[in-house]
């Protein structure tokens, strides 16, 4: 799912591209992207767009006439902007917004159509679409760690909430902890003030290193290669790969539709977090620390 920093450089690129432009016709062949029928989206034609911003993960889409579309990508949707005309994809393609001199591709890949848009009338429309969780960038240490200590549950469950922490999901959560060397698996009733001033600070610095990256990446175009996987990241999509602070293995839990990636030696002291499924069917048998899974991995080498 685009994150944070996925999700402001689309802001800014479709600012760049688009403020000013007039919508001139929209091509809706998946109507179920639609959330709302008052007003209808038909109103949007030729209106002007005058900016662009963020609720979270959501872009606003700042129009004439007090009119704002509110675009979800959820997990698979992206945007890409071409030529006027540009023709939707096959499958996946679920909506077109052509402007006077370019036209706005919305896809989601996949069988399951999770993305949304909403079309509201009035500025005070807006809140309703915010879930309570504290951005990042606009809050004091003391705001954020209140945010996080309200509830006790994992720090990963934490900071993937967007009724704690605003914009940031399962990737970007992942490089967090890594870099603060906090297991995901902490629960945040445990953490002590010193743990919730380095989260805070590394939540900050991951979010504005990975901004900057993608702010170059993106240079005066359109970002077109949105994923939640990249080289160089440092655990999120790192299966089996070496750490690059410490060069042990990284490990993930895989649990409902998503899944958690860490380095047991420089987040869990060595251990190896259970997996739900992987601890029920080797039960005694899984390991428990590094030097159990080397031990594991060698005997399997040997045909043991």
């Amino acid at each position: 799912m685009p994150e944070l920093p996925d999700v402001q450089v689309y802001v800014e690129r479709l600012s760049a591209h688009l403020v000013g432009q007039r919508i001139t016709a929209v091509r809706l062949p998946k109507p179920f992207l639609v959330r709302t029928f008052e007003p209808p989206l038909s109103a949007v034609i030729g209106q002007a767009v005058r900016g662009f911003s963020r609720i979270g993960k959501r872009i606003v889409f700042e129009l004439d006439d007090e009119l704002f579309l509110v675009l979800h990508l959820m997990i698979a949707g992206r945007l890409h902007l071409g030529e006027l005309g540009k023709k939707l994809p096959g499958k996946i393609g679920l909506l077109a917004l052509d402007f006077e001199r370019s036209s706005l591709i919305l896809t989601e890949a996949g069988t399951k159509r999770r993305a949304s848009l909403h079309l509201v009338k009035g500025r005070g429309a807006l809140p309703a679409f915010a879930r309570g969780g504290v951005e990042p960038f606009e809050v004091d240490e003391p705001t954020f760690a209140a945010a996080l200590r309200r509830e006790n549950r994992t720090v990963k469950r934490a900071l993937c909430d967007p009724t704690i922490v605003s914009g940031v999901g399962n990737a970007y959560s992942d490089e967090i902890l890594h870099r603060a060397r906090l297991s995901p698996m902490q629960r945040t009733g445990n953490l002590t003030d010193a743990d919730l001033s380095q989260l805070f600070e590394t939540t900050r610095e991951v979010l504005r290193e990975w901004l900057e990256r993608l702010r170059r990446e993106a240079g005066q175009g359109f970002p077109e290669k949105v994923t939640a996987f990249r080289p160089e990241m440092a655990v999120h999509g790192k299966f089996k790969q070496p750490c690059p602070v410490c060069g042990t293995a990284v490990q993930r839990i895989v649990y409902a539709n998503n899944e958690c990636n860490y380095c047991p030696r420089c987040q869990t002291d060595g251990r190896l977090l259970a997996d739900r499924a992987l601890s029920r069917l080797l039960t005694k048998d899984f390991p428990r620390t590094i030097e159990d899974l080397e031990e594991l991995a060698a005997a399997r080498a040997r045909g043991v």
